[in-house]
């Protein structure tokens, strides 16, 4: 535990657990086996050499009441400001959240998901396992990405989204339930077009005729 933090009452701290410096954790909050709260984020600059500058990784983290950390899950401090948990939140094992990051109220995020830096998660929103967000995305109240969707941009509330890169639900399960007709579609379509080749063809050869 690093100098500066703050834990509430009754929360647990469980075996290896990691707190940075400046860590503020609320009441009843649980956070298991590993976990690393407050390491630097991920943040460099590229010089015109092509050498990466450490930018300076000032800000804090805070983890509001009420909420559950897995095991072996990183969240890193803020560059300013707090990267954030908000009340009620559930985080499984093995997950990743970068800079700035705000996880809203009661969300559920799954194994395996990363986030990049400055993302925004809304109030009861459930991000599935290995999902991975880009950076400065907001997925809105409510939402629900599927697991392994790669989310690229903001996802609207109360919404469904799936694939890499994700598209409304209801639109991937189509595009699933077409891809085994591929073969026999793109068959069809040379077949097609050989026909249309051997007409215009004939075609042709009838003009010249007249």
């Amino acid at each position: 535990m690093g100098e500066g933090c703050r834990i509430g009452a009754d929360t647990t701290l469980n075996a290896n657990v990691s707190l940075y410096p400046g860590v503020h954790v609320g009441n009843r909050v649980i956070v298991h086996s590993g976990a690393v709260i407050g390491s630097d984020g991920f943040g460099f600059a590229q010089r015109e050499d092509g050498a990466h500058h450490k930018i300076p990784q000032v800000g804090g983290v805070v983890i509001e009441d009420d909420v559950e950390i897995g095991a072996c899950v990183c969240i890193d401090r803020a560059t300013l400001g707090n990267t954030c948990v908000r009340r009620g939140a559930k985080i499984d094992n093995l997950v990743h959240i970068g800079h700035n990051t705000v996880i809203g109220e009661d969300a559920l995020i799954l194994a395996q998901v990363g986030f990049s830096g400055s993302c925004q998660v809304g109030r009861r929103a459930i991000v599935a396992g290995q999902a991975g967000v880009i950076d400065h995305v907001t997925i809105g109240d409510g939402a629900v990405i599927i697991a392994q969707s790669g989310i690229t941009e903001d996802i609207p509330e109360g919404t469904i989204f799936s694939g890499s890169p994700a598209v409304a639900h209801m639109v991937w399960k189509r595009m699933h339930r077409s891809l085994p007709k591929l073969p026999d579609l793109i068959k069809t379509v040379r077949q097609l077009e050989k026909r249309i080749e051997e007409l215009e063809a004939k075609c042709s050869q009838q003009g010249k005729r007249l």
